[in-house]
């Protein structure tokens, strides 16, 4: 009984380690955005609020993704859509609203 105990635990050290593998290799910054991050967050726009890539990368490493590759895309990705277009207009400092409302009339008890 002994021998056998020994026998196996011989056959579980020599074994190869088993390796873990990234389900997210090979997927496109938006399908790590939709499969990760689109049930929590219906947009990407503004998940960036002007941080830079890198530190960026790092927290979603830390976080979120399954490796340093995923991450930097996905950072890459968010940076990317959080950046106004070239041609968009300044935005001044009052954001424009529609016509101000009157208040309702109180309503007697």
């Amino acid at each position: 009984m002994i021998l056998g105990t020994i026998a196996a635990a011989g056959v579980v050290l020599t074994a190869p380690p088993a390796s873990a593998q990234n389900l997210d290799a090979g997927k496109s910054p938006e399908k790590l955005f939709a499969d990760g991050c689109a049930s929590c967050h219906r947009s990407p726009r503004g998940l960036a609020k002007g941080r830079y890539s890198l530190t960026l990368s790092w927290f979603l490493q830390d976080h979120y993704s399954a490796g340093p590759d995923t991450a930097k895309a996905l950072a890459a990705y968010l940076v990317s859509v959080d950046t106004p277009p070239p041609n968009a207009p300044a935005k001044s400092g009052a954001k424009s609203r529609s016509k101000p409302h009157p208040p309702k009339p109180v309503q007697g008890q």
